[in-house]
């Protein structure tokens, strides 16, 4: 049962009707159909309905929903029938078949097309080239099938005029490998005569609008569909179809495939002959017949790469053997008007043929052996022509109506012999169900001497005068036979076939084989069109039901194309002849639902505590026993031998009932212990965050502990004290720990130093302490690294130091000081920049400026006590790097605070 549609859109399995009568069918159909919903089971069979709009129901989205699903478990679509059959292929290793049917424009195309799209889209998930190539030949194989063998009808503007079977090869991995196309029965006298209102081919349409000039111009054709007669019969040139969009898109689908350049310029020039053919007129001149416009026998001589002459000969005149002699016999203006046209509609058919056989050597499975590869399995896809019934019906109508037919009692013999050997298969009894079988309508038209195929060749092979009229009275019926001799016989002259094999064009050769036969080669009657459609018919009947059959049934809404309408009768009638009403009839025969009991209690098991999670009974057959008889239904079910059986639809209904309301529960449950979980889960993920960010906390610190002790481990013994180790990068959490313990380290560093210095020593160094105090953040260097010496003068200018020891000796005798405590050669500069040598004298009592140039004359004195107070400036020890690249201890004084500026920021100096 489909799942995720309420009763509001109706039934989604025509067999859970309450009541089986084609009344409630139409309803439900009715009901679906209007509901946007197109798609409907009856079983195992989609019905659809052509909705003559786009639907957003084909996306890969949409793929994905029922990829590797049952049947039952999503709501109906044309992908669950496309999924089925691929399982049964890929579990069970069985061939399959699809099989569309219904009538013209009831959307079979289209719904050929959406499977083949959704078995590319499945498989290969490996992205493997070859496996690509195959699905994408297969897809663009439809759109060139499309363009020669569809055609604009009254009823459907994409109507297949041909009937196409597909085989699609898989290997034992479920891949595609290749596939095979069969045609039947080409509609080709739509070549030269179309109804009011229709169109011929696509392909016609496509090169006249689509074609480029300069191709048009090498084929001597006009973008003027009215000007050839063959394409202006039906009188509806325009259409809704873009034709050059398609022909862009069929000549690079066909490039795709491997058409080459050469080959697909023939194709071009065989549209082309088959027009200028049609405006070939004829007449008569006395006793001889003409072509009236020789002109167009040049054309299609250049065209099919023959002699003109040859062409014309073969128009006019026809080829007799009697006996050993041959004669050229003059047609008149009727047969070669009829020799005309069957040359068109033989030229058609044979680049058909001709295009479906080059598709296939490209599709087609090569070089694979079963032994080495495994056995390779197929899904066939069945696109046939749709069933109808107009107020004068052909003879290729006869022959489509006679495919329906045949397909019909296919599907109600295969439904039958299915459900009854499911019924055998597992055990339950078999009920017989009265319905109609279409035999009796097959055997009419195929039996043996009495079958109306056989009636028709005995006319065509009567000596003498034939015409419709003979078969009809043969025949006693009412169907109008206008035309079914010569259409049986589809007579072709000789002649044609060897001008064509006898062209240059090797295309062209290919295609006609049988011109290599001399006139006078005795040759076989060729079977007539009738037997050939009969044998090709049955032995399509043959392959399908050696396969594992699956069908879709096609139901065309309205005639007018409309999205919106409904019409009761037609669909009716529809439903009335497909035989669906049957169909459902068949099913509920016995047990509207069948499932396997695993699947079943997969499904179901939460509404029984016995099954609900797992059940603990000796099988699953005994556990869902155990469930219905707990929900009251052991008297509406049987149980088979993997299958447990449901009779009416009440049951199934009730059993979805309980689990709808089941399912909440259970979500509600899962939800609260999900959400518990994850509750749980994110816990312990932040309760394991902290703890292994606190080990690793503790492994960083214990690493930079055990770091700085081993650089600093042997600092005691070290010249240096360690003042050239590199302190280890701290982690963040200790970067104020390491503050400390550099601090803790510089105290002992210090302390190191200066505890084995004398007090003179520690005296100095408190002076530089002090000075480098006052100086905090102007110089680098004070000369820490070494020891003062005070009176520089006299230990540095040893040709001055007498005049200097002569001046400081007087001085002392004046000033009464006791020694000197520091004496040094300096530049002044003042406030106009101006630099001038000077010397400075400090003893324990006056600070003197001398002039060095006048052999150190004091220039002024100043007593210590007064400095503290006195507006000159007293700099501190500054260094200037000399020639000798040694370093000196200078003192200056400056008369004011903007001198010791200039001095502390000139660039003479290094503060």
């Amino acid at each position: 049962m489909a799942e995720h549609e309420s009763l509001e859109f109706g039934k989604a399995d025509f067999v859970l009707l309450d009541n089986v009568s084609l009344e409630e069918f139409m309803a439900n159909l009715k009901l679906r159909f209007e509901k946007g919903r197109i798609y409907t089971y009856i079983g195992e069979v989609v019905v659809s309905v052509n909705p003559y709009r786009a639907m957003n129901i084909y996306g890969r989205d949409t793929i994905e929903q029922y990829k590797g699903r049952e049947l039952y478990e999503r709501p109906p679509h044309l992908f669950a029938i496309a999924d089925a059959a691929y399982k049964a292929m890929k579990r069970r290793n069985k061939d399959t078949c699809i099989v569309i049917s219904g009538e013209s424009g009831a959307g079979k195309t289209e719904a050929s097309k959406y499977i083949m799209q959704y078995i590319a889209a499945i498989t290969n998930p490996g992205q493997r080239a070859e496996v690509e190539r195959v699905k994408n030949m297969l897809l663009k194989s439809n759109c060139v099938l499309e363009a020669f063998g569809n055609a604009k009808t009254n009823r459907n503007d994409n109507s297949s005029r041909f009937g196409k079977y597909m085989d699609i090869n898989f290997d034992f991995k479920g891949d595609p490998i290749g596939g095979h196309i069969n045609n039947y029965l080409l509609e080709k006298s739509r070549v030269i005569f179309q109804q009011e209102g229709e169109r011929s081919f696509h392909s016609f349409y496509q090169m006249v609008k689509g074609g480029p000039e300069s191709l048009l111009r090498s084929l001597h054709v006009s973008k003027d569909p009215t000007a050839f007669n063959y394409i202006k019969v039906g009188g509806h040139i325009k259409s809704s179809i873009d034709d050059g969009a398609d022909f862009k898109a069929v000549a690079d689908a066909m490039k795709v495939i491997g058409f080459t350049a050469d080959e697909l310029q023939t194709v071009y020039k065989v549209l082309a002959t088959i027009l200028h053919l049609g405006n070939l007129t004829f007449g008569v001149d006395g006793d001889t017949t003409l072509i009236e416009n020789s002109k167009v026998v040049a054309v299609i001589g250049d065209l099919l790469a023959t002699k003109e002459e040859n062409v014309e000969k073969a128009l006019l005149y026809r080829t007799v053997a009697t006996g050993r002699d041959v004669i050229d016999k003059q047609h008149t203006a009727q047969e070669a008007s009829y020799g005309r046209d069957a040359l068109a509609k033989a030229m058609y058919e044979r680049m058909f043929c001709w295009i479906v056989g080059r598709i296939n050597d490209v599709i087609e499975v090569k070089n694979y052996d079963a032994k080495v590869h495994g056995k390779n399995t197929v899904i066939g896809v069945l696109d046939i022509y749709g069933f109808e019934i107009f107020q004068n019906n052909s003879f290729e109508q006869f022959c489509i109506n006679y495919c329906n037919e045949k397909l019909q009692q296919l599907f109600i013999q295969l439904v039958l012999r299915q459900e009854q050997e499911e019924y055998q298969r597992e055990g339950i009894p078999w009920k017989h169900i009265d319905f109609f079988n279409n035999q009796i309508i097959v055997d009419l038209v195929e039996l043996q001497h009495k079958g109306i195929f056989s009636v028709l060749d005995e006319a065509c092979m009567n000596v003498g005068k034939v015409t419709d009229k003979v078969f009809l009275q043969g025949l006693n019926s009412k169907y109008s036979v206008v035309g079914f001799i010569d259409k049986n016989k589809d007579t072709l002259f000789q002649d044609f076939k060897r001008l064509l094999y006898n062209s240059s064009n090797p295309v062209l050769k290919v295609m006609w084989p049988e011109g290599k036969l001399r006139i006078t080669e005795v040759t076989k009657r060729p079977l007539t069109a009738a037997t050939l459609f009969k044998n090709s018919m049955i032995a399509l009947v043959e392959n399908l039901a050696c396969k594992e059959p699956y069908y879709v049934r096609c139901i065309k809404p309205n005639d007018v194309k409309s999205p919106l309408l409904f019409e009761h009768e037609r669909c009716r009638h529809q439903v009335e002849y497909l035989g669906l009403l049957e169909n459902v009839r068949v099913r509920r025969a016995g047990f509207a639902n069948r499932q396997e009991y695993p699947r079943f209690l997969q499904r179901y098991k939460m509404i029984s505590e016995f099954t609900w999670p797992n059940h603990d009974l000796p099988s699953e057959k005994e556990a869902v026993k155990k469930l219905l008889q707990g929900c009251g239904f052991e008297q509406d079910v049987a149980y088979g031998k993997t299958k447990v059986f449901i009779r009416t639809p009440r049951t199934l209904f009730c059993l979805e009932e309980q689990r709808t309301e089941m399912v909440g529960r259970i979500v509600l449950f899962l939800q609260k212990v999900w959400r518990g979980t994850i509750a749980r889960m994110r816990y312990r993920r932040m309760r394991a965050a902290v703890v292994i960010l606190r080990a690793y906390r503790r492994f960083k610190v214990k690493s930079y502990i055990k770091d700085v002790n081993h650089k600093f481990k042997n600092v005691r013994s070290m010249k240096d004290h360690g003042k050239h180790v590199k302190w280890p990068t701290p982690p963040k959490v200790l970067r104020r720990f390491e503050e400390v313990l550099r601090s803790f380290y510089n105290r002992w560093w210090a302390w190191m130093l200066i505890k084995d210095m004398t007090p003179e020593e520690k005296l100095r160094i408190r002076a530089k302490g002090a000075t480098l105090e006052a100086l905090k953040d102007q110089r680098p260097d004070l000369g820490l690294q070494r020891t003062w010496e005070g009176n520089y003068l006299k230990r540095d200018s040893p040709d001055t130091a007498s005049s200097f020891t002569l001046v400081s000796s007087e001085l002392q005798r004046k000033d009464k000081f006791m020694r000197v405590l520091f004496s040094c050669n300096v530049r002044k500069i003042n406030r106009f920049h101006k630099a001038e040598d000077r010397a400075v004298l400090i003893t324990d009592r006056h600070l003197y400026k001398m002039d060095p140039q006048k052999q150190y004359k004091p220039m002024k004195s100043i007593p210590l006590y007064n400095v503290r107070s006195s507006p000159l400036w007293l700099s501190a020890i500054v260094y200037t790097h000399t020639r000798t690249r040694a370093w000196r201890e200078k003192v200056c004084v400056l008369d004011t605070q903007s001198e010791a500026s200039v001095l502390l920021n000139g660039t003479d100096w290094e503060t």
